[in-house]
């Protein structure tokens, strides 16, 4: 076992294990139409952020990172690190957990900033989880991959990809795994957030960096898409709130309130199981997602 530091250790033996195992049957499953690799640092601290779009891509995220030279390190929930035989595992692979319910909000990414200092490749999904926008748009994101760039000076690599829709919907629970699917993939060079360094971390300079990083992430992916973006990110937040503006328009006594929540039962039915929320972002930050497994 290396032990680089209390909060960040990994297992070799492991690893080598998930790359025998996983490496050839992920290059089995996707066809690859990648790009951008030479942006990725060879090695040393920092936060590979893409798009989300379906829970495949993280597996073809994996693999874009391995293959740029570096492992891949995705944040999970504290609480799956505490479950027999699945937490050891995905802690010797070096995985690293958001802790949530803390009231310092630093404390929360204290391990992914441990990782980092480490040179752990970290990566980050701004959004927290699948992109709810109808045409898969990345949407409105959380303000942790700000708050790790900053507090660790780390850089940024935005990274956009489009074809893992096609592999597996969100939603769907059945992968459509022949004919093989092509992932496109892109990634850009280091989001420029010198502005923000050194400032102090205010929600106004965290929201601000959040945006910085997102539009490098919807640039690349409209080049892949060859199609132009929304101008206003999609914010499911605001569209909850309209859809409830307007059942109360329309029944303002209120009888069709429990049944008329489709933003709420689209999110809640489409993930029985609350992977979405519970791998990606259970704090709210816009910390990650779980890798493979």
């Amino acid at each position: 076992m290396r032990q680089a530091d209390p909060g960040y250790t990994y297992s070799r033996a492991w690893r080598l294990v998930s790359i025998i195992i996983l490496r050839p049957l992920l290059r089995l499953l996707m066809k690859r139409d990648w790009a951008g690799q030479e942006n990725i640092p060879r090695s040393g601290g920092m936060i590979l952020a893409p798009n989300h779009i379906s829970y495949a891509d993280v597996l073809a995220t994996a693999l874009f990172s391995y293959e740029a030279g570096r492992y891949p390190v995705f944040l999970a929930k504290d609480s799956l690190f505490k479950i027999k035989v699945l937490g050891p595992i995905v802690r010797k692979l070096g995985q690293l957990p958001v802790h949530r319910g803390q009231a310092d909000a630093a404390l929360v990414l204290k391990d992914a900033e441990q990782g980092i200092a480490q040179g752990a490749c970290v990566i980050v999904y701004a959004e927290a989880t699948c992109t709810r926008d109808p045409d898969l748009w990345p949407m409105t994101a959380k303000t942790g991959v700000a708050r790790l760039a900053l507090s660790t000076g780390a850089p940024v690599i935005p990274l956009a990809h489009w074809g893992a829709q096609n592999i597996l919907p969100y939603g769907s629970k059945r992968p459509r795994l022949f004919p093989r699917k092509t992932i496109h993939m892109v990634a850009g060079p280091p989001v420029d957030l010198s502005e923000f360094r050194g400032k102090p971390l205010t929600a106004a300079t965290l929201r601000a960096a959040t945006e910085a990083v997102m539009r490098d992430i919807t640039e690349l992916l409209a080049g892949l898409r060859g199609e132009q973006p929304p101008a206003v990110p999609y914010d499911p937040v605001a569209e909850r709130r309209r859809l409830r503006r307007e059942m109360t328009a329309a029944d303002p006594a209120g009888t069709a309130q429990s049944t008329a929540d489709p933003a709420g039962t689209a999110q809640s039915t489409a993930d029985p199981a609350g992977t979405a929320q519970s791998t990606a972002d259970p704090a709210g930050t816009g910390s990650g997602t779980a890798g493979p497994g």
